[in-house]
């Protein structure tokens, strides 16, 4: 019966968003008017491919943001080393999960589009390996220079709009013979169009906020979202109450299966030459000096950072605070209101020292927290502060030794937290803003809680790091790759 009313469902979605592609058409040349839109490649939103498909088995990673992004890649390097063979495409569907190096943000400021297209090609394509799928771009259109002089000249494939024509399109060029899809990426006309043309699907890292799981909760939508995971050969949730949501929405039983959390799985990168060279000049500039960082803070928790920094200020006159904003933009707007304050701030995208009398540091970059992480003993993880707000991932904190810290609003990152609180008891602290100051300063007048924080937390993330890309691969070969790639 629920899949009668499923069918009936998309019939209606699928007629809907036909009826509103001429729509969608012209909303897109307008975001291309307004420089949102790659102005050479926004077909690729329609499905129309701009690089070649090699021949034989395929396999298309599909993600929407930069940390899905970085999620994917090891289970992509796995792929790669087990089946040599099989090429790999992967898609983003925003601009966002491209990065940029600190020097691209004043150099293309001019051209929103260009400045978030080099974003994504600096942080996901440098780090894939050498084989996966890229767009190439034309030197006319996007010439593009790295801070170290080179030319970059590929990135990863847009994907398409999930409108009927644009999926069809898309499908019917590149013919993969596997989906995997990352976090939360349920897109009927993508999922039922890939099971109709008998593509087998694998929902990665699988999760729902709870917003998304009480609409799709509805008695009708849950026929719906129940046909669509129907269609999966496996569904890897990134926890036991992910799980469970999943569960409560009728996926079936046997296509439930559990890996751990792929954000643990931390990879080493390199970056450029400049910018390895300014880390090692902070980390002479913060050698004799007592440091601390706030990490991926939105808007308003500027104003709990800096009441702490004011406090902790005339405590440590020696004391460094290091912000880093969620949105560069929001580091300048920073910068800009604590210089009229007449205090004195350095900016991270203008290359500016830690001179004598600077005690705030503004990272208004994309693509360098884990590097920065590197740089101080503490770090407190923003988008957790105020109501509303549902946290960021701490695993790349305690993967490089901090001292973690949190807010109490952490949304579905609230099983990360209570995973390596499990794991070791000292390894996150979660405060709220008003106990902010004084769990920071026992961690500056207290050494050794300080250490043990800090070990406690990199304890805790090896524990649960440990086996992740070899469970999933091991979930996807035997559920879907085994069959797809036959």
């Amino acid at each position: 019966m629920i899949g009668e009313k499923g069918k009936l469902l998309y019939t209606v979605y699928r007629a809907l968003t036909y009826g509103l592609s001429p729509f969608l058409y012209i909303h897109l040349r307008f975001r291309v008017l307004r420089g949102v839109e790659h102005p050479v490649r926004w077909p690729e939103r329609l499905g129309h491919a701009s690089t070649l498909r090699p021949p034989g088995h395929l396999i298309w990673f599909h993600t929407a943001s930069l940390g899905e992004g970085m999620a994917a890649i090891p289970v992509i390097k796995r792929c790669m080393e087990e089946k040599p063979d099989c090429a790999i495409l992967m898609t983003s569907t925003t601009a966002s999960a491209f990065i940029p190096n600190f020097s691209l943000i004043t150099h293309y400021k001019s051209n929103f589009w260009t400045l978030k297209h080099h974003c994504q090609f600096e942080i996901i394509t440098t780090r894939l390996p050498i084989g996966v799928i890229y767009q190439c771009i034309p030197k006319a259109n996007s010439c593009m220079t790295s801070v170290d002089g080179t030319l970059g000249a590929s990135t990863a494939q847009f994907a398409p709009l999930d409108i009927p024509a644009a999926i069809n399109a898309f499908l019917g060029y590149w013919k993969p013979n596997a989906i995997m899809l990352m976090e939360g990426e349920l897109w009927p006309n993508l999922i039922l169009g890939a099971s109709r043309n008998g593509i087998a699907l694998a929902l990665l890292n699988a999760r729902m906020s709870a917003k998304s799981f009480s609409r799709w909760s509805r008695p009708i939508l849950l026929p719906l979202i129940s046909f669509m995971l129907s269609k999966f050969s496996v569904i890897i949730p990134l926890s036991t109450m992910q799980g469970i949501h999943f569960q409560l929405l009728q996926a079936p039983p046997y296509v439930i299966n559990f890996s751990g959390d792929l954000k643990y799985a931390v990879e080493e990168f390199d970056i450029s030459k400049r910018g390895v060279q300014g880390i090692e000049e902070l980390k002479v500039q913060l050698a004799h000096r007592r440091v601390w960082m706030v990490s991926s803070i939105h808007r308003g928790e500027e104003e709990v950072v800096l009441g702490v920094h004011k406090v902790l200020m005339r405590m440590y006159p020696d004391m460094v605070t290091i912000i880093v904003p969620r949105y560069p933009q929001h580091g300048r707007e920073i910068a800009i209101e604590l210089q009229k304050q007449g205090l004195s701030v350095a900016l991270r995208s203008r290359d500016e020292k830690l001179v004598s009398g600077t005690s705030i540091y503004v990272v208004d970059t994309l693509g360098e927290l884990r590097h920065f992480y590197t740089l101080t003993p503490i770090a407190v993880i923003g988008g957790s502060f105020l109501p509303g707000l549902t946290g960021h991932n701490i695993s790349e904190a305690a993967a490089a030794g901090c001292a973690v810290l949190t807010g109490h609003h952490v949304g579905h990152f609230l099983d990360m937290v209570l995973k390596m609180q499990q794991s070791n008891p000292l390894s996150v602290l979660q405060v709220s803003a008003e106990e902010l100051v004084e769990a920071l300063s026992e961690l500056f007048s207290n050494s050794e809680i300080l250490e043990v924080r800090r070990l406690a937390a990199k304890q805790a993330f090896q524990s649960l790091s440990s086996g992740i890309v070899a469970n999933v691969w091991n979930l996807i070969n035997f559920n879907v790759l085994r069959h797809a790639l036959r």
